[in-house]
């Protein structure tokens, strides 16, 4: 499991959840002192965060910060209620992108909500909300931000969270890239299911040739003795897509006919750009690609926040194209009907310039 860090910094995140400044929309945000940014690295290697075995599951609610905008005299300006909606070919590049903001708060440039949803009779276990961007478009934003963020519970207003271990943040192919995460358990357990708003994600808007992009995933695992027995793990970390991320539950047994998922952090895949790939295996088995109705086995960054089934959890918005950033889960279907051992996960771009952010996985046991 990975390790946060130290006591002092640790302290100061607690304590930002818990005290920070706090407004309702519409109101004058209260003044706090500042607490320190987080410490940052160009490439922080996939590891596991949590592991458990237990009965219950894990589900995530996400949503994209930033997105295109019809800018009255662009020749994009046409296209992008059409790329939102899925209906024509686009990637970010194409567009000025602008910041989401569905809170009408004056105090906030961007922010957006996505539903929590949890079966009756669950108890949160875990939860970690992830959230990044690219820092380098139309403008520079500066780097010292990217360790904070605001959130609000269902119903509830907005408090300053501190990320609570190392800050991602890498600069290359025409981007300033970071990813930013801390555990927020104890809120998530109090506040229950629902539409959760997250702000101010630290993200640049404008056009460039890689595009702008910024987005956050919260990941949940939960208890609940009507399901069936599975281990739940969840693995994270922060590196461009030049080479393969491969992570592995190590000394899993998956029996015969067991079912599971898996989900996925990317940013900056684009739709189109085929080459980039996820796939799972069993030891000694061929590869299985991941793959649904809106994400192909080898366009699977394709900007897409996508959940299996019919009923969707709620986004606002809900742009089918999220222009950079993905949060996928995808059912791991018949790949493991055999069972076996060592499972394994591995991400592949050919083409993008992506990065990976984070991988969860629930799958049945013994």
């Amino acid at each position: 499991m990975r390790n946060p860090l130290g006591p002092p910094l640790r302290r100061a995140s607690v304590s930002a959840l818990a005290l920070a400044a706090i407004w309702a929309p519409g109101t004058a945000r209260a003044t706090v002192p500042a607490a320190p940014p987080s410490p940052e690295a160009p490439r922080i290697p996939f590891a596991e965060r949590y592991r458990v075995v237990q009965r219950g599951g894990i589900v995530r609610a996400a949503n994209a910060s930033v997105s295109c905008r019809a800018t009255a005299g662009d020749p994009s300006e046409a296209l992008c209620p059409a790329a939102r909606a899925g209906q024509v070919p686009a990637v970010n590049g194409d567009f000025d992108m602008f910041y989401v903001d569905v809170d009408d708060d004056p105090h906030t440039y961007n922010s957006s909500r996505a539903e929590v949803r949890l079966p009756e009779g669950s108890r949160v276990t875990y939860a970690r909300l992830y959230w990044g961007g690219n820092l380098l478009a139309g403008e520079q934003k500066p780097a010292r931000d990217d360790g904070r963020v605001l959130i609000a519970e269902p119903g509830g207003q907005y408090k300053e969270l501190l990320a609570d271990t190392v800050v991602g943040h890498r600069a290359e192919g025409g981007t300033d890239a970071f990813q930013a995460s801390a555990e927020i358990t104890d809120l998530v357990r109090s506040s229950g299911p629902g539409l959760w708003t997250v702000g101010q994600v630290n993200a640049a808007k404008g056009r460039s040739a890689p595009g702008a992009w910024g987005g956050w995933t919260l990941v949940v695992a939960y208890q609940n003795p009507a399901e069936p027995l599975r281990t739940l793990a969840l693995w994270d970390g922060f590196d461009s897509l030049d080479r393969a991320a491969e992570v592995r539950l190590n000394g899993l047994r998956v029996p015969r006919g067991a079912d599971g998922r898996v989900g996925l952090v990317a940013y900056n895949g684009d739709r189109g750009d085929t080459g980039d790939s996820l796939t799972y295996s069993v030891a000694g088995r061929a590869p299985t690609p991941l793959a649904d109705s809106v994400d192909p086995a080898d366009d699977v960054l394709n900007s897409t926040i996508n959940d299996p089934g019919p009923v969707r959890a709620r986004r606002e918005p809900a742009y089918d194209n999220a222009l950079g950033y993905d949060s996928d889960v995808f059912d791991l279907g018949t790949g493991l009907a055999q069972g076996g051992d060592q499972l394994s996960f591995r991400l592949v771009s050919q083409r993008d310039a992506a990065w990976a952010g984070a991988l969860f996985a629930a799958v049945d046991v013994q």
